[in-house]
């Protein structure tokens, strides 16, 4: 495999768990990374306390890794949940506690990526109703994220593993993305082209990348099947990370996999060896 043109972040929601989260940074320096992505850290606080989002701020700063993704708030995850923003009640009510937290915190490191996961669909309330709320949410997201110069994320996930989720292919993300963009006007909102999740739903990876890769904000890997690192499974990613650059994608590439039953700093060497 031949990856030296392209620009990796490590998602220390995934990578480098068996650490305490401040101690994450530092080993993906020491593994060679310059650059990190998170999940929000903080699953059962929007807004935390001042001095945890000062230390994990200090952490990144230290360890000299730069922020290139964050997500806003999206429940318990890793967990049942798979956003909030859709969500009504006291689960939406946190997404837009969050929305200017993490925005600030975004800024604060110069990140210009972050994330809005849509959601499950709640048994016993109209999706036109979650659908409705989805939107203003993140209208509000966009609005925040240009405030800061960064882009809004969306994210198809994938349906065998999130089959409460309504976003669970390219498409349906990028009609979200078009959605919010009309409404707002500011045309920040951009669709996170996951690998892993689109070959989960079966769809041809050759085609979402010709088609919508100029829509595309960020990108994020696993192998499949597994979630592994790349030769765990059976994606070519020399040739999908080829097209992708062909297509005109130069952004950051995410590492989102597990590392299976070995330390994190150990999961690299397809990238080491190419």
């Amino acid at each position: 495999m031949g990856f030296t043109d392209n620009r990796f972040d490590v998602n220390l929601s995934i990578l480098f768990t068996e650490l305490p989260l401040l101690e994450r940074p530092a080993a993906a320096a020491a593994a060679g990374f310059t650059a990190v992505e998170l999940w929000w850290p903080w699953v059962d606080a929007p807004v935390p306390a001042q001095s945890e989002l000062d230390a994990l701020r200090d952490a990144l700063n230290d360890a000299g890794t730069q922020l290139v993704g964050l997500n806003f708030y999206a429940g318990q995850l890793p967990g049942p949940d798979r956003g909030a923003l859709s969500v009504p009640g006291e689960e939406s009510d946190k997404f837009r506690a969050n929305i200017d937290v993490a925005a600030e915190f975004a800024r604060t490191m110069g990140c210009t990526a972050l994330n809005a996961l849509y959601g499950n669909r709640v048994e016993g309330v109209d999706p036109q109703v979650q659908d409705t709320l989805a939107l203003e949410n993140l209208v509000l997201a966009a609005r925040a994220a240009d405030r800061i110069g960064a882009t809004l994320l969306i994210e198809a996930l994938n349906q065998p593993e999130s089959p409460l989720c309504p976003i669970v292919s390219a498409p349906k993300a990028i009609e979200i993305v078009d959605k919010v963009n009309a409404a707002t006007g500011l045309g920040n909102a951009k669709f996170l082209m996951d690998l892993y999740h689109l070959a989960m739903n079966g769809e041809d990876l050759n085609e979402v990348i010709d088609t919508y890769t100029d829509k595309t904000g960020h990108v994020q890997i696993a192998d499949n099947p597994g979630r592994g690192a790349p030769g765990t499974g059976e994606l070519d990613f020399a040739d999908l990370l080829g097209r992708l650059k062909k297509a005109g994608y130069d952004g950051w590439i995410g590492l989102e996999y597990k590392p299976g039953d070995r330390p994190s700093h150990e999961s690299f060497g397809w990238l080491r060896n190419a």
